[in-house]
């Protein structure tokens, strides 16, 4: 019987699902060719929903999204989803979209303890496989006076991150200690979880070229 030889499958195609500059420069450092796909999702909190829930909720629910809107356009993409909410004693802190609300968040985080929820997920739907991380960063913030609060937001704006702390920027200055098992979580996207979760869906950063088969 004459030998076929085993025609090499094409690479998955890695789509980031966010609109966010900072997930985007993060996901960069890795060195792997991706598109950016902006997920419609409505980001208000349930009732009663935990910090951390919403954090994961979104998460899948963007990679989903970006999942329904790519049907058709890739034979088989790898989308990732990723969503950052603040925990400041169980109240969700989104972004504060403008500066009024900022100043509101500056002000009840000032001396106070933080966690900061990042989610992570994966889907490949060529394979059913779809797997999340959840990522904590305990913050405490120093104490702020309005001064500060002003000097800060005027000269960072950090109105689309989560609890108006751009810790990559000028937000450094605002805390007085940061506890992470992962230093690129508080920006936005924990790159180490991130990094297995590719490997689970068969995408090695390190060896992108050796493409594994998962299942569901």
């Amino acid at each position: 019987m004459p030998h076929t030889a085993k025609l090499p499958q094409p690479a998955p195609t890695l789509v980031l699902g966010s609109s966010s500059p900072y997930r985007r420069e993060l996901l960069a450092r890795l060195g792997l060719p991706f598109e950016v796909h902006s997920p419609d999702v409505d980001e208000a909190p349930q009732a009663h929903e935990r910090p951390a829930r919403l954090a994961e909720r979104l998460a899948l629910s963007k990679a989903t999204a970006v999942v329904q809107n790519l049907q058709g356009l890739h034979q088989d993409p790898i989308v990732i989803g990723s969503d950052q909410v603040a925990d400041l004693n169980g109240q969700c802190l989104g972004k504060p979209g403008n500066h009024e609300r900022a100043v509101e968040q500056l002000r009840a985080m000032s001396g106070q303890t933080v966690l900061f929820h990042t989610a992570v997920t994966v889907s490949r739907p060529s394979t059913g496989h779809i797997g999340t991380h959840l990522s904590t960063v305990k913050v405490v913030f120093r104490t702020l006076d309005e001064s500060t609060i002003e000097t800060y937001l005027r000269r960072e704006q950090p109105y689309d991150c989560a609890g108006s702390s751009k810790v990559e920027g000028l937000g450094i200055a605002l805390l007085s200690s940061v506890q992470s098992d992962d230093p690129t979580s508080l920006i936005g996207l924990p790159l180490i979880a991130l990094t297995q979760l590719l490997r689970e869906a068969g995408l090695d950063p390190l060896t992108p070229e050796r493409l594994t088969e998962t299942h569901p």
